[in-house]
């Protein structure tokens, strides 16, 4: 199990395919099992390197207060300790909340930007409706074979679709059976998210960016895409119709195609 020591802990990382570097940011409560539908068609394009963020998966779970900040420094040492300089760096949700905060505070490492089903935050940001707020604060059941667990997972995915994407719910909530979340660790992101906001400063994005958004997204409003073109100079944005929130799950063939389109897009 391949770790690597940065910012005082040690991260659980992997490494897939050759090529210029693309690295992947999970969200709130979802470790590098996430990418199983983008690592191998990614990585026949891409070095791809994930990395289970800190409080989650097989990377150390501090108990201290994190925040969207320290995620960032997380990466930037990550990379530095892989002798990375330089790469694509795509978030998804939370990650694209450390997406933004790394291509801010660390605009010489980012090649192209990648933000998927994510916001600036803050009270201008379109805010997650209130019952999925609630499960969120709830936090993920002990017992993930539940209902109640079940329910909360399919919240993430596009309501008129759920039927026939059992099998997204079915592995997710096995990941999370074998490799649980602590309940510590799961605010200690939680809050991190919950307190970003870079309105302010978003707009000093330099790199090329892509958005993406489920039109479906019952977690964080497709509409939240539009808000975040209109702040970085030099973005474009997707919605992908009968997708929600994971859509990168859901529609994983689209998904791939429209990453690998905008990073190999040489204009």
């Amino acid at each position: 199990m391949p770790k690597v020591k940065a910012n005082g802990i040690e991260f659980y990382y992997e490494i897939h395919g050759e090529g210029p570097v693309l690295v992947l940011l999970e969200g709130l409560g979802y470790a590098s099992w996430m990418w199983r539908r983008q690592v191998e068609e990614l990585s026949s394009h891409f070095k791809v390197v994930i990395f289970d963020n800190r409080g989650v998966g097989h990377t150390e779970k501090p108990e201290m207060e994190y925040s969207i900040q320290m995620f960032a420094e997380d990466t930037a040492e990550v990379l530095k300790a892989l002798n990375i300089d330089k790469a694509h760096i795509l978030g998804v949700s939370m990650g694209g909340f450390i997406a933004q905060e790394f291509a801010i505070s660390y605009p010489e490492m980012v090649d192209k930007l990648i933000l998927c089903c994510t916001s600036f935050g803050g009270a201008n940001s379109i805010p997650i409706p209130k019952e999925t707020l609630e499960i969120m604060l709830q936090g993920a059941s002990k017992d993930r074979t539940s209902e109640k667990a079940r329910y909360a997972v399919s919240t993430a995915l596009n309501e008129g679709t759920l039927n026939e994407n059992q099998d997204i719910l079915d592995f997710i909530l096995q990941e999370q059976r074998n490799n649980p979340q602590p309940k510590h660790a799961y605010q200690r992101q939680l809050f991190a998210g919950a307190s970003f906001n870079s309105e302010n400063k978003v707009d000093t994005i330099v790199a090329e960016t892509l958005i993406l958004a489920g039109r479906g997204d019952r977690v964080v409003p497709f509409e939240n895409a539009q808000l975040l073109l209109e702040k970085i100079a030099h973005s474009r944005a997707i919605i992908i119709d009968d997708a929600g929130h994971l859509f990168f799950m859901e529609k994983p063939k689209q998904t791939n195609q429209l990453i690998i389109d905008f990073l190999k897009d040489n204009k």
